[in-house]
This record gives structure tokens, C-alpha cells and sequence, in this order.
């Protein structure tokens, strides 16, 4: 089962500011999903997007 995360978890495991995530999922620089007013993210998803380079 795929672990969502949210903004502040994503920022905690990637190492960057909240603001930041927000930022590159605005850009689509990071895989995201926006549910409403708020960004979520599949760690699955986010270990292959950092695999890849």
C-alpha cells in the first residue's frame, strides 16, 4: 500500500523547507498530487523520481 505523505513530512524527508516542496510541486518539478488546497505525495513515487535522477 503506497504511504502518502504530506507537505511536512516530504519537506523533513527530502531535507527541505516546506515552502520549497510547495514551490516545485507548483512547477511540477516534483511528482505531486494537489487534493484540494493541499500537496500530498507517494513515496514510492518520490524514491523512483530520486533514482532516476
Amino acid at each position: 500500500m503506497a504511504k502518502i505523505m504530506t507537505t511536512k513530512e516530504m519537506a523533513k524527508y527530502l531535507r527541505l523547507h516546506a515552502i520549497t516542496i510547495c514551490k516545485l510541486s507548483k512547477e511540477g518539478k516534483i511528482p505531486s498530487i494537489r487534493i484540494g488546497s493541499v500537496w500530498r505525495f507517494d513515496k514510492e513515487v518520490i524514491d523512483e523520481w530520486i533514482a532516476k535522477g
